[in-house]
């Protein structure tokens, strides 16, 4: 069964077209990241990991999830939009798209039609078709924005929204002056390509495959693995429990990177209102 037929089926509708631009721009993005073989460096490979974790576990996990969209602490306004400006060069959507779309995963989480990345779809459509065959309640900004009315009544968000893209340029740019071409692939399209799919398995394999500490209203799962790609969300379990603790590793052995950050941040005096997983549900000292 096709992915159209699948649309139809679910919705009753006419079946949501294949966007082929999309599908365009995420094959030059994995077909650039290929090149990496032939721009080999020690050098080039840390600039991919730091700003895996940059972008990713500060800019995505920490800012655009656990501060953004759960409001799990809270920083002093420049902090914040630093953080968020941060998320935006991860290149997985600008701050408002980001948030409406998970918490429509929180609030639906794995209705076929009301969650962006339903599980229950199948592993690719909750990893990456969903993005290719795109409902406008999920992409349109008019009809996206309602469900973060916190953000899109900010003027600072509203534009990274519209102009996150084109941040890769001043990035590429400075990349390109620091270590020639080898920094740019490795460093812009490498990176995207590795920090795209450690995402999308959040969606995907922890909605599959992994433990359960709690019995949530879903199928998400503790999944060791996805953790360490995703510095902490993977675990999934505990956070689809308690979705608004900054926290998502409970016990000793459930390394949580991001929750370090929020700590260091917490120990300077710029986090503040940290919310902790009530004394129920941790099961080891926090």
């Amino acid at each position: 069964m096709t992915y159209n037929s699948v649309e139809t089926a679910l919705e009753g509708k006419q079946p949501i077209a294949f966007n082929w631009t999309t599908a365009a721009f995420f094959g030059i993005i994995h077909g650039l990241a290929l090149l990496a073989p032939w721009f080999f460096s020690w050098s080039a490979l840390g600039v991919a990991i730091f700003l895996h974790w940059l972008f990713g576990s500060i800019g995505i996990c920490l800012g655009y999830h656990r501060m953004l969209t759960h409001r799990s602490f809270q920083v002093p306004s420049w902090l914040e939009y630093a953080i968020a400006t941060i998320g935006a060069l991860a290149l997985q959507g600008g701050p408002i798209f980001w948030v409406s779309g998970h918490r429509q995963h929180h609030l639906y989480t794995e209705d076929n039609n009301k969650d962006p990345y339903s599980a229950r779809r199948g592993f690719w459509w909750s990893h990456m078709m969903w993005i290719f065959y795109p409902h406008q309640e999920f992409f349109n900004y008019e009809t996206y924005k309602k469900y973060a009315p916190d953000l899109a009544k900010d003027p600072f968000y509203r534009w990274l929204d519209r102009n996150f893209l084109i941040l890769q340029i001043p990035v590429g740019i400075l990349l390109y002056l620091i270590g020639g071409w080898s920094f740019v692939i490795y460093g812009v399209f490498l990176r995207a390509v590795l920090l795209w799919h450690s995402t999308w398995l959040i969606n995907s394999a922890s909605h599959m495959t992994g433990y359960r500490t709690f019995n949530s209203q879903d199928n998400s799962r503790n999944l060791w693995w996805a953790a360490i790609l995703t510095y902490g969300e993977g675990w999934h379990n505990n956070h689809h429990a308690y979705p608004n603790v900054a926290k998502a590793g409970y016990k000793w052995w459930e390394v949580d990177m991001t929750w370090w950050a929020i700590k260091i941040l917490q120990v300077l005096g710029l986090a503040k209102k940290v919310v902790l997983p009530p004394h129920t549900a941790a099961s080891s000292k926090l």
